[in-house]
């Protein structure tokens, strides 16, 4: 059985996300509570007891998904009663640190704190408003791409997801994205989506975000990872530590090529994708860039179970 990790990131967010796991499995309540020693206050208590709010600040959602998502990793092993074997691993954005830490690149405590630091670095890199992200339907990247570049006028505007053939999510300064929406409209036979956002995610105005993750990796102690990481920045399969800290550096301000991703896994061989973590925002996009091939997300104990007998040959 071969099969890929995937690892959502920031959106998948929701009050009582993990919970099932948490008083199930001991391996995952033992990762809340070891984030929550690594943080110093109860991210669990937020996670579990807190307001879509509280979730929704940026250095709340980050750590905490990656929580949720390592959780669920872990009661996924203690069910089957064996550690996970991939063929590669893969997550979107934050996503993407989760999987280092599912892989032992990262340690948990490691990775809860620099996610924590990156969501907070995201947040004053460009003040409230000043920034805006939107998702387009229909339009394939190099459309998008024109449109940006005629929206651009001496501002950011520019890709900052390919989640699809035909999902792009644009992201930058305020009044360009709002240009290169209008334009987009103005077209008649294309949907957009303003995305309710904290930051304009992966463009040019987080590559001082960027500069200072690269000095906070220095503080950290890293391992090479137990099987390929398919880099968001690159699309591509990666096993050297000094490569994914790289990529990791140029994802924070590139687009995350996650439709590009799934076809290198694709060429990697596998008989399945396992999300875990909350959402299936994920699993949606796979079937929709792998014509109809199904995923398996591991949001609650049903999808947990369900992931389970698809690793026992048990579904079809």
């Amino acid at each position: 059985m071969r099969y890929a990790l995937i690892f959502p990131g920031q959106g998948a967010q929701r009050p009582g996300m993990g919970r099932e796991f948490y008083d199930n499995y001991q391996s995952a309540k033992s990762v809340f509570e070891e984030a929550d020693d690594a943080l110093g206050f109860s991210l669990s208590d937020i996670i579990f007891n807190g307001t879509p709010e509280q979730l929704a600040q940026t250095t709340i959602t980050q750590p905490a998904i990656l929580t949720v998502s390592v959780a669920a990793y872990k009661a996924l092993g203690e069910e089957l009663g064996m550690e996970l074997t991939p063929c590669c691993v893969a997550g979107h954005s934050l996503g993407e640190y989760t999987s280092l830490v599912a892989m032992g690149t990262l340690s948990l405590t490691d990775g809860v704190r620099l996610v924590n630091l990156r969501g907070g670095l995201m947040q004053e890199a460009v003040p409230f408003g000043a920034g805006q992200m939107a998702a387009v339907v229909g339009m394939t990247l190099d459309e998008v791409c024109e449109v940006c570049g005629e929206a651009a006028q001496g501002q950011i505007c520019q890709a900052a997801n390919v989640n699809s053939p035909t999902q792009v999510v644009i992201s930058g300064h305020t009044e360009a994205v709002e240009r290169a929406v209008r334009i987009i409209e103005g077209k008649g036979c294309y949907k957009v989506v303003p995305l309710r956002v904290s930051a304009p995610f992966h463009c040019e105005l987080m590559r001082p975000v960027a500069d200072k993750l690269k000095e906070a990796f220095k503080e950290i102690k890293w391992a090479e990872p137990k099987c390929p990481i398919v880099a968001n920045a690159s699309a591509r399969a990666l096993t050297k530590v000094d490569d994914i800290k790289e990529a990791l550096f140029i994802q924070t301000f590139s687009p995350v090529l996650w439709s590009q991703s799934v076809l290198t896994i694709e060429g990697i061989g596998t008989d399945g994708y396992i999300e875990l973590g909350p959402g299936s925002v994920l699993s949606g996009l796979v079937r929709k860039i792998c014509n109809g091939k199904r995923p398996y997300p591991v949001a609650d104990a049903a999808g947990l179970l369900t992931a389970a007998n698809f690793l026992r040959g048990e579904t079809k």
